[in-house]
């Protein structure tokens, strides 16, 4: 993992070697020494240093966030310490019913963690994260996975998205579900729908900027009508991503066709 990096005051990022998975440290202006954590991730040997570079910081979690239930965003370490680790409650739902699973791709994609931490998040239904610091609002909506919950920061202006709006993925659906490009869809509605939106974090890439965020918007609707429709599309992530994301690129377009 790279060290942490300052984006914007008072909000800092970090990427995993594992899928360039993104950690974000939001600072408590309120409380000092405070610090909300969204995603930390991925490996045994980042948390730790994730940790470490916390305490040299003088920083502690008071609270915790995970975006969505998927394995590589429901991680932790008794090194960050005991602080509340909330998703949506359809999310914890998730986390809870599909523990075994999420066991599985742990130990299989970053084994040596502590299971008994993995995936053990306390519901919050509420508009924004309760914590002592600047408001975190929620962005709830079902595109990628259930529960997926988005936080903005409208003080500073960073979104930290979740696994959408990335420079380096695919809108990756959730083909489980009812609806799954109408969820997608409403998901980036919400998003796109937001005021003063200055910095996006992806779950994985890398950082962009209010022009940014609003290309990857218009990339990830254009990627969706193409596929939906059953019509070819190059989305040049597809040409540098790993071969996983192509093959569920395929499975997306079977998914579709007629």
């Amino acid at each position: 993992m790279t060290r942490l990096t300052e984006i914007t005051p008072g909000a800092l990022i970090a990427t995993s070697s594992f899928e360039l998975t993104t950690t974000t440290v939001v600072v408590s202006s309120a409380s000092p020494g405070g610090c909300l954590l969204i995603d930390p991730g991925v490996t045994v040997a980042e948390l730790t240093g994730l940790a470490a570079e916390l305490a040299e910081r003088g920083l502690t979690p008071s609270a915790a966030w995970s975006t969505h239930p998927h394995w590589d965003h429901v991680l932790w370490s008794a090194e960050l310490g005991t602080a509340p680790r909330y998703a949506t409650p359809a999310a914890v739902t998730v986390a809870e019913t599909e523990r075994d699973g999420i066991l599985d791709e742990v130990q299989r994609a970053a084994p040596g963690h502590d299971l008994s931490l993995a995936g053990r998040l306390r519901p919050l239904d509420g508009p924004a994260i309760s914590w002592d610091g600047p408001e975190a609002r929620l962005i709830v909506h079902n595109g990628h996975a259930p529960g997926h919950g988005a936080v903005f920061f409208p003080g500073s202006g960073v979104l930290v998205a979740g696994d959408m709006c990335s420079d380096v993925e695919i809108p990756l659906l959730d083909t489980d579900a009812a609806d799954p490009l109408g969820d997608y869809r409403t998901g980036l509605e919400r998003l796109g729908s937001l005021p003063g939106v200055r910095r996006v974090v992806p779950g994985h890439g890398h950082a962009g900027d209010a022009a940014e965020f609003r290309r990857r918007l218009a990339a990830d609707s254009a990627y969706l009508g193409a596929v939906s429709a059953g019509k070819p599309y190059g989305d040049p992530r597809l040409g540098d991503g790993p071969e996983w994301m192509r093959v569920a690129h395929e499975e997306q377009v079977r998914y579709f066709r007629p």
